[in-house]
């Protein structure tokens, strides 16, 4: 008997009508839909053409049953609420993801973590079977990401280079690939670019300490002006507002300053409006460069942005393609994949 839709009163098809109008058995019918090999392509030709005409739906309980897939895949994203609604970052990113999920048929499944408590609750989540696998975003040096998914055995990629891996090398344990660019050298061309402009007291607005990125974009500040002091240098929290107050910092213990280098664009925005109630000129007085190349951030700076750029949605897709690729090999002791660090470029502007 057909089945009943919810609340509509209308037949839902079945299988076995699908079957009945293509003219082949149930069993062949599950094969064509759940993506089973086998089927001659004329007889899966009028399958796919019965399921189009009936308006075939498959049982997603059924079909996870049959293909030990759920469908999704959670995308976690270690901050916050305020700062993944409020920080472009994560909206370019989420938006490569997104569309190479769709892509894949997948569905985005997004969880944040408020605080220390949600870890546990995530774990569950991860654990009791409705999702394929995880991309993890803006890792922190607390190793709880990285200790969830070694105790699920999910399928992972991280977004970041996690702290377990070496800034040259793939992490040690867990055995997950990451997607990053090159946050080192992306750094250095930056500064080397306020050399070449002839500033001689370049400071540092750097990110927090216990994210991969901003050490790797610090270091690369370093090897670059491997003279500069540390009251060149002040952290921030990849916001605009502690960039106003890092760039406060380092004008009050180093007035001769005259550029600066910031590890992200909000940072970057935050010290020019610093810069700009201090009454100096950007960049005669002081040169800014940042780091991320927003679109939604440089647009309304004034003067245009000098920063460096790195394509955030695509690194997104790739964490996907990654990903996608682990879950079709995960049967057949094919090893990890390799990280994958994609290339920075600077793009000059009118700030420096």
């Amino acid at each position: 008997m057909p089945e009943q839709t919810p609340g509509s009163g209308t037949a839902r098809p079945t299988l076995e009508a699908v079957a009945a109008r293509a003219g082949v058995s149930r069993a062949t019918v599950s094969r064509v839909v759940n993506g089973g090999a086998g089927v001659r392509e004329p007889v899966a030709e009028k399958v796919r053409r019965a399921v189009e005409e009936l308006g075939y739906v498959p049982n997603h309980a059924a079909r996870t049953l049959v293909t030990r897939r759920s469908g999704a895949i959670a995308v976690i994203i270690a901050e916050p609420e305020f700062r993944i609604f409020s920080d472009p970052f994560f909206a370019q990113q989420i938006r490569g993801i997104s569309r190479e999920l769709t892509a894949h048929d997948s569905q985005l499944v997004l969880l944040w973590v408020e605080g220390p408590g949600d870890y546990e609750r995530i774990a569950r989540y991860l654990g009791g079977g409705h999702v394929d696998g995880a991309l993890a975003l803006s890792l922190h040096d607390d190793g709880e990401l990285p200790a969830i998914v070694a105790r699920t055995k999910l399928p992972s990629v991280f977004g970041g280079r996690p702290v377990t891996a070496g800034p040259e090398g793939p992490p040690a344990a867990p055995a997950v690939p990451y997607v990053d660019c090159d946050n080192r050298g992306g750094a250095r061309a930056a500064v080397r670019h306020l050399v070449s402009l002839g500033r001689k007291n370049i400071a540092h607005i750097a990110g927090p300490r216990d994210q991969t990125s901003a050490l790797d974009r610090a270091d690369g500040y370093r090897e670059a002006l491997p003279d500069a002091g540390s009251e060149l240098i002040a952290e921030g929290a990849f916001t605009e507002e502690s960039g106003a107050r890092a760039m406060a910092d380092l004008l009050d213990r180093r007035p001769d300053l005259d550029a600066v280098f910031a590890a992200n664009d909000l940072m970057a925005a935050g010290a020019l409006a610093t810069l700009r109630a201090r009454g100096l000129r950007v960049p005669r007085d002081v040169a800014v460069v940042g780091f991320d190349d927003m679109a939604s951030v440089v647009d309304r700076i004034d003067p245009p942005l000098t920063t460096v750029r790195q394509d955030v949605e695509e690194m997104g897709r790739l964490m996907v393609r990654l990903l996608m690729r682990m879950l079709s090999e995960r049967d057949s002791g094919a090893p990890v994949p390799e990280p994958v660090i994609t290339p920075t470029v600077l793009v000059r502007r009118a700030s420096a």
